[in-house]
């Protein structure tokens, strides 16, 4: 099934304006970006060369958006009722996150009703699950190459994510959302890259040649 591929805007780096990386992110092919907006304006943005994918509002939820999920040492309780507080956001499961198990997902989209997630490969893979087994609960997909213990990988480089049963599985659930292409260079974060524009371009070729 052909669908469009975006790329992450913090792909880019941090240093870059979103008007710049969503140029940039034209120039280099790819059809949508992922960007960071003002939580009391996510919507409110000026025209970009490419669509906008995914609104990421930090630790602010907006309907709609992408929320940074609760740290690991949030009570269950608290992260339960900060998810509730707005019908319609997303959450980034991630291995920092009180969302670090196919188990505490599952679970909280049992808690928080209509909670569906943003999936980053890279972060379910690192601790070790198969992303393939939560796609039912996405409603947007970040792809990243990585090992269990490493969150990203190129390509080329041996990785754990099966790209070929992520698309197929994404066919079988008649999943209408976007994908996007996500690769970081944030030492700060224990996410150094030498090359995250590369890394990106690389897996955009191989999973355009899947589709």
């Amino acid at each position: 099934m052909a669908r469009p591929i975006g790329v992450a805007r913090v792909v880019f780096g941090l240093g870059l304006a979103t008007e710049e990386a969503a140029q940039r992110a034209k120039d280099l092919g790819w059809e949508f970006i992922d960007i960071t907006v003002d939580p009391a304006a996510p919507f409110d943005q000026p025209e970009l060369a490419v669509p906008v994918g995914d609104r990421y509002t930090g630790e602010v939820p907006v309907a709609g958006c992408t929320v940074r999920t609760p740290r690991r040492e949030v009570p269950w309780d608290d992260a339960v009722a900060f998810l509730r507080s707005v019908p319609g956001v997303r959450c980034e499961p991630s291995p920092y996150s009180v969302l670090n198990s196919a188990e505490r997902i599952r679970a909280m989209c049992e808690a928080v009703p209509g909670l569906r997630i943003t999936l980053d490969t890279g972060h379910i893979t690192t601790w070790g699950d198969d992303p393939v087994e939560l796609l039912d609960l996405a409603a947007h997909v970040q792809l990243r190459q990585a090992r269990r213990g490493v969150p990203q990988v190129h390509i080329d480089e041996e990785g754990d994510v099966d790209f070929r049963a992520v698309l197929r599985r994404l066919d079988d659930l008649g999943y209408d959302g976007l994908i996007s292409i996500e690769y970081v260079d944030l030492p700060d974060l224990g996410l150094p890259l030498a090359d995250p524009v590369g890394c990106a371009l690389a897996l955009t070729a191989h999973v355009r040649a899947l589709l």
